[in-house]
Parts: structure tokens; sequence; C-alpha cells
């Protein structure tokens, strides 16, 4: 199932498990520790309490309390030294040890904060390479959908050389959309007659690269109940981010995805600041949603999937 980032008070989001970054001894930090603890009442603090301490990249599980899902995961972040003291893999465990505990109590979602990325200053960009190199992995072998939930911008970044490589293509092809502009770079109409629909060209194309139906749908970070729409259904009208996903996730150059996301009514668009970000990286050749989806993040446009 898909991996999700969004921009919210985690305390909000509904899902099974909500994961705590938390402090290693029964007390009540500062940042999300104290924001949920507030939200959940005074009970989580009590549950807190009969656990103990948390070793630093261990979790324990509690109620949620007033919280709106059905548990809260508590996991102590390693505290950001110099990236010598094992800080990544305490990390990486934080998350997978959570994600655990989630499918130990048969939850379907999970929502986590950006761990070790406030006040244990981890750097951002490691905090979230390392969240969704773990979470992705995790992902391979188990159905939950995963909410990695970011608070504010401060705390999301990416790399310094792709931001700018990105923002110079944009600088060299996006054109702000005007009425007479708007026209010139509207969406096509899909052709007159079209013998394949896009189900039945995504399902010749997973075929042709010699994949599976799993293998396609994960890369393009589209659960597998939606999948299963497209592949019932010939007639099935996706949405333009499922296409382009779908179109990423199959590696296909940029003439290639303009004819797929054509047979669902959809053209690519140089008055579209994220259809540009997506086609950077289409002629590029980097087929990764995630990477394309932070991308999309950190310009404050619409994710893929």
């Amino acid at each position: 199932m898909p991996l999700y980032l969004v921009k919210n008070d985690i305390t909000k989001i509904k899902a099974d498990v909500i994961v705590n970054s938390a402090n290693p001894h029964a007390l009540v930090g500062g940042g999300v520790d104290r924001a949920i603890h507030v939200a959940a009442g005074p009970g989580l603090l009590r549950a807190r309490e009969e656990i103990g301490d948390i070793a630093t990249g261990d979790a324990a599980i509690t109620s949620a309390f007033f919280l709106p899902a059905r548990y809260v995961v508590h996991t102590v972040g390693p505290v950001w030294r110099d990236g010598k003291h094992d800080e990544k893999a305490l990390l990486s465990s934080c998350y997978e040890k959570s994600l655990r505990l989630a499918v130990e109590r048969r939850c379907t979602s999970i929502a986590f904060p950006l761990i070790s990325a406030g006040i244990f200053r981890c750097p951002p960009a490691i905090a979230m390479e390392t969240a969704t190199k773990t979470i992705r992995k995790f992902l391979q072998a188990h159905d939950l959908d995963v909410y990695l939930v970011i608070f504010d911008q401060k705390s999301f970044t990416i790399s310094d050389k792709r931001f700018a490589a990105v923002k110079k293509y944009l600088d060299e092809r996006y054109v702000e959309a005007s009425p007479e502009k708007g026209r010139k770079n509207a969406p096509a109409k899909p052709p007159g007659k079209i013998r394949e629909s896009f189900s039945e060209a995504l399902l010749r194309l997973i075929e042709a690269k010699g994949k599976t139906d799993s293998e396609i749908y994960k890369c393009a970070n589209v659960d597998r109940k939606h999948f299963a729409k497209i592949r019932n259904n010939p007639q099935f009208q996706p949405s333009k981010a499922a296409a382009l996903a779908f179109a990423v996730a199959l590696e296909l150059n940029l003439d290639e995805t303009k004819d797929f996301i054509g047979r669902a009514g959809y053209a690519l668009s140089h008055s579209s600041k994220a259809d540009v970000i997506v086609e950077y990286f289409i002629e590029n050749r980097k087929y990764d949603v995630f990477a394309v989806n932070e991308t999309l993040f950190a310009f404050d446009q619409p994710l893929l999937g």
C-alpha cells in the first residue's frame, strides 16, 4: 500500500496508529510528544508510565485514548551527534519496530512524524531519507497505508542539488497561466478513435516490461484495491496523478508518457508546475515515484499516486 506525504498536525490524522517521537523516560517532552499527549488526554501519560523507560531505537504501544486512532506507538529516536554513532541505524529501527507493532495488531494505517528531525537535531534530509527508505522496504512485504506527516516546511527538505536542477528546469519551461497561455497549454482532448483504453495499455505495458502487477502498482505508490479497479474495468478513468505515477513506474519516455496518459484524456502542460516537474524526472530518466513526490511536495504541488 502507499506511502503518503502529508502536511498537517499529526494529532488530526485519522489512522489506526499514531507514532509519537517520545522521551526515553516516562516524561512529556516538547514538540510532537507534547502535542500528542495534550490531544490524547492524561490517560496516555499513565499508560506510558506503566511501560517505563524505552531504549533509543525501540518502540512500545499503548491505547490512543482521545486521539482519532486505536493505538499510539511510542518510539525513541536518536539524538544526532555526528552521524558516526549509529544514528541512522537507530532511526531506521524506530520506523521498522513501529511498523511491526502496527502489523502485529492487524492495523491497516499508521501515521509517523519525521522522527529526530526536531529537537533531536537530525538533519532533515537524512531524517527524510532514512524514513522513506525504511518504510518503502517494509511495504514491499506488507499492506499498510503509511502517512509521513510534516508539520511545517522548515522540517522538510530535498537535496540542494536536486532542488537547484528542478528549479532551473522550471525556470526554462514553466509558463505561468494567463487566459491566452492557458488556452495554448490546455490539456489536449483524447484522440477520436482509441483502439486501446488506458487500462488495456497499462496491462500490455506491464507484460511488455516483464513486470508483475504488484511490482508496478507499488512502484507507482498506488494501492492494490485501486489497481484492481483499473484491471477489472477496461474503461476505468484514473486520476491524472495516478496515470502519471504509472508512467513513471513503467519507466516510459516522454513521448510514450504523452501517448499513455492521453488514453485517459490527459496531457502534460507547461502552464502546470507539477507537470513540468514530472517532465523533468522523465526526461532525465529518474524513475522513482517517491523522489518525484518529495520534489513536488517541496514545491508545494499535488503528489502522484
